[in-house]
């Protein structure tokens, strides 16, 4: 379980990229090429509204699970100013302390990513038809699992890669 844990975000990511960069393509063919086609066939336009919502549902999805992934390898930015200074035991307790508050935002952006799948479950988007929740599910996804990667990071805390000086 904690295999599929820590790889299905990388995956779900990797796949993300490419159905990103799809769709850009797709509405750029779309738009400039299609368009004009058929523009000087004089035939109704094909509509691709659809592009634009595929492009901001990856992008949600892709922003917060690859902020989860970030947590997860310890890959986000960090300035050391004075705890390197500091006693291991000291240092480890400010760890598991960011860490802690890592968690508490992670919880907050998955109870309000709810909250706001619950208001606009109703209400769909215009070119998909699709429920408003999956945009925000990202965001109850994503929460979770950066509180589950730092509660792991809780109780395994490495050191932070240090810079040098």
């Amino acid at each position: 379980m904690l295999r599929i844990l820590k790889t299905a975000p990388k995956f779900a990511v990797t796949a993300l990229i490419v159905l990103a960069i799809i769709n850009l393509l797709l509405g750029v063919i779309l738009r400039y090429f299609v368009g004009a086609i058929t523009d000087w066939l004089d035939v109704d336009p094909v509509p691709f509204t659809w592009v634009e919502e595929v492009g901001e549902l990856s992008l949600a999805w892709l922003t917060l699970i690859g902020a989860a992934i970030g947590i997860q390898s310890r890959s986000h930015f960090a300035l050391s100013v004075f705890v390197h200074h500091l006693p291991e035991t000291t240092q480890l307790w400010i760890r598991r302390f960011n860490h802690a508050l890592i968690v508490c935002v992670g919880l907050l952006v998955a109870w309000y990513g709810w909250k706001l799948c619950l208001l606009n479950r109703a209400l769909t988007t215009p070119g998909l038809g699709i429920s408003l929740a999956w945009l925000y599910a990202s965001a109850v996804v994503g929460g979770l699992l950066i509180a589950v990667y730092g509660v792991a990071a809780i109780w395994s805390p490495q050191p932070e890669q240090q810079s040098q000086h």
